[in-house]
């Protein structure tokens, strides 16, 4: 888990702890519990490099996609 933290910083990791640490700040400032809640949810996923905004979370696996199989018609005569 330390390995995690300390390693692979990218721009948009260290955007998204900046970004949660300043509105963590605000949300001390201004008393408001619920933003609070949900920064420290940002800057969970910022120190800990989960989620979808980095390191590939949103590609799509082609391994194992399915080859589509070309249909065969047949033609039907109605006399």
């Amino acid at each position: 888990m330390m390995k995690t933290i300390l390693s692979n910083w990218s721009v948009m990791r260290g955007l998204r702890l900046l970004i949660g640490l300043l509105v963590i700040v605000q949300s001390v400032m201004q008393k408001d519990v619920l933003l609070g809640v949900l920064v420290t949810f940002l800057l969970l996923t910022a120190i800990a490099n989960i989620g979808c905004c980095d390191s590939n979370g949103c590609t799509v696996n082609n391994r194992n996609r399915i080859k589509e199989k070309e249909i065969e018609y047949e033609e039907l005569n109605n006399k």
